[in-house]
């Protein structure tokens, strides 16, 4: 049985010097579909401002909003109750002939692509083909999980926003973001469509009703072997009622939180909470 999640995100920005426009966009709505409903879901800023929302190309809600007159501090808040469901058993009708089949590349190119994060490499090219022999789709998938977990540890500030794939494996180090672009590129060398997925996990599964904990950006994978499902590589776990999903695209530069351009002074600090409450 699934549970019901709120979710606080605050984002806070200060500047050295006055701001006096700036222009932004937020993914901070959570999706509603077969595993999760979304209750309800807002964005507010301070200083107040006029927003606008549209869905973007890969389907995630998006906030837009600007800012004309001077400050020298920003808050995003991103507040959202979300029902989630018990994981999903991976989709496992696809064939390796189907997947190489020509409506099934064209359909999911976008999702077979390497990208800026996800580039390729020899190395982990001959890992994926190790790990895909003698193996149906799904199984493969949930094997290049398993690899990413065992090969890579999760180590807070050796990696960044920017950093691909294989720059990652190079440290053998990174955090969620990291473990996924390095799955990714396991699973597309693999010939299956994958996609990144953002959002948050509530991070002890004896949370209790009531319970409001620190929580935390998340990010995990889709795969498509006749069906779109998920897993996470960074726990080696399946995607359940702790995951609250928000955006999804080819990497990280498709789900950002919070992008924008602005003119004034540099940005002299940033902070970032999660909370998440389990309500029911």
């Amino acid at each position: 049985m699934g549970w019901r999640i709120r979710v606080v995100h605050e984002t806070g920005y200060s500047y050295s010097a006055p701001v006096h426009e700036s222009y932004n966009e937020v993914r901070l709505t959570p999706r509603s579909d077969n595993r999760q409903n979304v209750i309800v879901s807002r964005v507010e800023t301070t200083p107040a401002t006029r927003s606008y929302r549209y869905t973007d190309y890969w389907g995630t809600t998006v906030t837009a909003f600007d800012l004309h007159a001077p400050h020298k501090e920003l808050v995003v808040t991103g507040t959202s109750v979300v029902e989630t469901a018990d994981a999903l058993a991976p989709a496992r009708s696809a064939s390796w002939e189907e997947l190489a089949s020509e409506p099934v590349r064209d359909r999911y190119t976008e999702m077979l692509e390497f990208t800026d994060y996800v580039t390729q490499d020899r190395g982990l090219a001959r890992a994926a083909k190790a790990l895909k022999r003698g193996k149906e789709p799904a199984d493969a998938v949930l094997a290049a999980c398993r690899w990413v977990r065992e090969h890579l540890e999760y180590k807070p500030g050796t990696t960044g926003v920017h950093t691909s794939a294989v720059e990652a494996w190079e440290t053998r180090t990174g955090v969620c973001q990291d473990f996924v672009h390095l799955t990714l590129l396991l699973v597309r060398e693999m010939g299956i469509p994958a996609r990144y997925v953002s959002g948050y996990l509530l991070p002890r599964a004896e949370t209790e009703i009531k319970q409001t904990v620190s929580g935390e950006s998340h990010a995990w994978i889709e795969a498509w072997t006749g069906g779109w499902w998920g897993h996470d590589p960074t726990n080696d776990i399946e995607i359940g009622h702790r995951h609250v999903w928000m955006a999804v695209g080819r990497d990280y530069s498709d789900v950002s939180p919070l992008k924008g351009i602005y003119s004034g002074g540099k940005a002299a600090a940033l902070d970032v909470t999660v909370d998440m409450t389990r309500l029911a």
